[in-house]
């Protein structure tokens, strides 16, 4: 074990900032648990990177892999095979009219990149707003639209990047002061506004009911696209296939990832028929190694298979129920939470401090429970917990139990 953190130590770029990696030598997963080395059974309360939706191992997940790699994995990007084009059918079937086109792409990042790239294409526009606490990626564009973290020292993003504030109770002037801020700064070249349906690095913020349509018609007024970004409330996470349903809008663009894939790099821009048309005719131009990838489609494929047969979007209303309750007695019991909030199987739970999220964190960790704390300015300490949409009843139960003893030992310590 020395050996292997010496040669992580020596050999491994730093890239999260500056948290330090997990000191546990990750040696298989399966279900809701990850298992180390030596022999330790931790419950993953992120499901992953916010995305095995499915747990880890999937049996059916796996089956696909095995077949898939031995048959038809990776093309030209000018070649296309059945996984694909039914991937996209069956993404279209979810989705209401008119979002019907779709482009099979790798990570969030790209997706998002695809569609700010569409976006400005179709309006011939360039500038992009987004959240001032928002998480888009870290390529260009999608950076750029990036608020919540990355931006010192790296010299300026591309121009004509606007932020609007995180909206609150008192939403609707936040909205009209936001974007006369955004029209005084503006050259007349608005593209696209990108968000999150609930910002999730941000903090896990849901936007009010109505501040949705009301946003999508302050871009309309101004010639913009709408892009909704679910790579992590998307495919049944909040209760609903998707996060937006519940606000009566329909974006110009979708973007999915981490659970379309279910912990494997597939993502998708969805549109509808007129966008896509336009972009193509004026000679749209966005493709990647492993666009449209026979392999990863599979996956998708299987993806929504067991998401339809097993229904897990009520699954996840069920069991988001039982951990919304769970996470309120917690509350309840400490004084050092100040908030519980989320959809569904995405919460989230805020402490007073962030040297006190780093305990309970570490707290956690020793006691069998992977958790992850989100920590901005002004905030305390926001734990984002997205369990697997087939964690059982015990899963979560166990889950609670460690996160009460953890905040319990943190605070006596």
């Amino acid at each position: 074990m020395a050996d292997f953190w010496t040669d992580a130590d020596k050999h491994l770029v730093r890239y999260a900032g500056r948290a330090d990696f997990t000191r546990e030598i990750i040696a298989r997963a399966e279900g809701s648990y990850v298992f180390t080395e030596d022999g330790r059974k931790i419950l993953d309360f992120t499901s992953g990177q916010m995305s095995a939706i499915l747990g880890h191992s999937h049996p059916e997940i796996v089956a696909t892999v095995h077949r898939q790699a031995a048959t038809l994995d990776h093309l030209f990007s000018g070649m296309l095979s059945r996984p694909v084009v039914d991937l996209a059918r069956r993404l279209a079937e979810t989705l209401p009219a008119p979002l019907e086109k779709v482009l099979l792409l790798t990570t969030g990042a790209e997706s998002n990149e695809a569609a700010i790239r569409m976006a400005k294409l179709v309006t011939g526009g360039h500038e992009i707003v987004s959240f001032v606490r928002s998480w888009h990626g870290m390529t260009q564009a999608a950076a750029g639209a990036t608020y919540s973290a990355g931006r010192k020292g790296y010299g300026p993003a591309a121009p004509g990047n606007f932020a609007l504030p995180v909206p609150g109770a008192d939403w609707h002037q936040q909205l009209d002061l936001g974007f006369e801020m955004i029209d005084a700064q503006s050259t007349g070249n608005l593209a696209a506004c990108i968000v999150e349906p609930i910002l999730s690095s941000g903090g896990v913020i849901e936007p009010p009911l109505g501040y949705f349509a009301a946003l999508h018609q302050k871009c309309r007024e101004r010639g913009m696209l709408l892009i909704l970004d679910e790579a992590q409330t998307g495919l049944c996470r909040t209760g609903s296939w998707y996060a937006f349903e519940r606000d009566g809008i329909v974006p110009d663009i979708l973007t999915l990832s981490k659970t379309l894939g279910a912990g494997l790099p597939l993502a998708a821009v969805v549109t509808t028929a007129e966008i896509e048309q336009e972009a193509h005719d004026r000679g749209y131009l966005f493709f990647t190694t492993h666009v449209s990838d026979p392999l990863p489609a599979a996956v998708g494929n299987t993806v929504l298979d067991v998401l339809v047969r097993d229904r897990l979007d009520e699954r996840a209303r069920q069991l988001g129920a039982v951990l919304r309750q769970g996470l309120k007695e917690i509350a309840a019991s400490h004084e050092v939470v100040t908030d519980v909030r989320g959809r569904g199987l995405l919460a989230g739970l805020e402490l007073i401090s962030d040297d006190l999220g780093q305990r309970v964190t570490r707290r956690c960790l020793e006691l069998g429970l992977h958790m992850n704390i989100v920590q901005l300015p002004g905030m305390g300490g926001v734990f984002r917990i997205a369990p697997a949409l087939t964690a059982s009843d015990e899963d979560i139960a166990l889950g609670l139990s460690i996160l009460d003893q953890a905040i319990g030992d943190a605070v006596k310590a």
